[in-house]
């Protein structure tokens, strides 16, 4: 589905819904499902936990929905309540993660991957970003990991777009302090989509943009 063909049909739904027709939400439920489980567990690394969040996410955009007036898409409307339900999610109950100065180093390219040395090293590219602070892991997550563009990751936050690629340029200065095989680890051609976008060039590169003024 294009996203012209998902903006028509959330408005159809939303429409629908204020006008009485509960079961309507139900399309947007549908639609918007799996992006939201996905994006929830990318803040929790954990499918039973990211579930119940995004499930929480659905339940306040139900309430909220009258709140959203048509001056951003809905799905921009959406991700940035999620994010928000996220977050105070994760302040509320933290999940239990180790310290930047603690997390394992992704290793060196080997001659020859395996599966399961394709998924070792993809987790320690996760890991290595899970240990970020909150204000330089959630631009990292929602940019590279969400795959949004840096227009909508700034509106899901909340954020100038300025601040947005100072922060994306903070979180890659700290991992390369922290990690400095990861420039290796980060050649495209990886297996898995989640790490896909991070071991792009940009990410060790500072192809983004270059950091604009103070840090943010």
């Amino acid at each position: 589905m294009n996203a012209a063909t998902s903006a028509a049909e959330d408005l159809q739904d939303v429409t629908s819904v204020l006008a009485g027709d509960v079961r309507a939400f139900e399309g947007i439920v549908r639609r918007w499902q799996g992006p939201l489980v996905t994006m929830a567990w990318r803040y929790s690394h954990d499918r039973g936990r990211a579930e119940e969040m995004a499930q929480e996410a659905f339940l306040r955009a139900w309430r909220g929905l009258a709140h959203w007036r048509g001056e951003s898409s809905f799905s921009t409307w959406l991700f940035a309540l999620a994010a928000n339900v996220y977050r105070s999610e994760l302040k509320r109950f933290p999940t239990e993660r180790l310290p930047l100065e603690a997390a394992p180093e992704p290793s060196g390219p080997a001659a020859q991957y395996g599966e399961l040395e394709e998924q070792r090293r993809n987790e320690s590219v996760r890991r290595a970003v899970l240990a970020l602070p909150l204000r330089y892991r959630e631009p990292v997550i929602l940019y590279y990991f969400h795959e949004m563009d840096l227009a909508a990751a700034a509106a899901t936050m909340g954020l100038p777009e300025g601040t947005m690629k100072a922060r994306l340029s903070r979180a890659r200065v700290l991992l390369r302090q922290r990690f400095p095989r990861l420039e290796e680890e980060a050649q495209p051609g990886g297996k898995n989509k989640d790490t896909a976008r991070v071991r792009h060039p940009d990410f060790c590169n500072n192809g983004i943009a270059q950091e604009t003024g103070k840090e943010a």
